[in-house]
């Protein structure tokens, strides 16, 4: 009869240990973000408005290498007034180079301002479908592999193409809807 009781617990500690499994899935974004096409769409464009910056940036260290390397060599025909003020220009279009650098590719430029702007919707759009897949496949958790979270994956626990499906479902008729206007 005891060892009864200890099967018995035992089973019961067991069903209930099965019933209460949590399903996991796994899903990676920088994955589904490569994959849709708004999001290379906006990347190029901030591509593009990286590139202009650093034209503008890379003319300015040219202006100053040249206001520069002409101040060096006349300075000693400059006197007084003349000699201050072409420093000054000197350093003030020094100065003028490290305020852009600082305000545009700075820790908190407008570069890290815009990239956050950037992804924060499709971010959003992600998580939604996240959840319609979550809800859908009775999981309990999911994990995002890029965050380095994941230490083994089988393949079958990957759900990144249904959630990229169900993105890129819901993204096919306002695209079509633009063409037809």
């Amino acid at each position: 009869m005891k060892n009864f009781k200890i099967v018995f617990s035992f089973v019961l500690f067991l069903l209930f240990g099965l019933s209460n499994a949590q399903k996991v899935g796994v899903v990676d974004t920088e994955y589904i973000l490569g994959k849709m096409p708004q999001y290379k769409e906006a990347e190029a464009r901030l591509n593009a408005q990286i590139d202009t910056w650093q034209t503008e940036l890379q003319n300015l260290q040219a202006e100053y290498e040249r206001k520069r390397s002409a101040f060096e060599s006349e300075k000693v025909l400059l006197i007084g007034d003349q000699l201050k003020l072409r420093e000054k220009e000197v350093m003030d279009l020094d100065k003028n180079i490290k305020t852009t650098t600082s305000l545009r590719f700075g820790a908190t430029g407008e570069i890290k301002k815009l990239r956050a702007n950037l992804v924060q919707p499709f971010q959003d759009q992600i998580w939604e479908a996240i959840k319609t897949m979550a809800e859908k496949n009775g999981l309990a958790i999911v994990l995002d592999k890029t965050s380095n979270n994941v230490i083994f994956l089988q393949k079958r626990s990957d759900y990144s193409d249904k959630v990229l499906a169900i993105l890129l479902k819901d993204s096919e008729p306002k695209e079509k809807n633009k063409t037809r206007k």
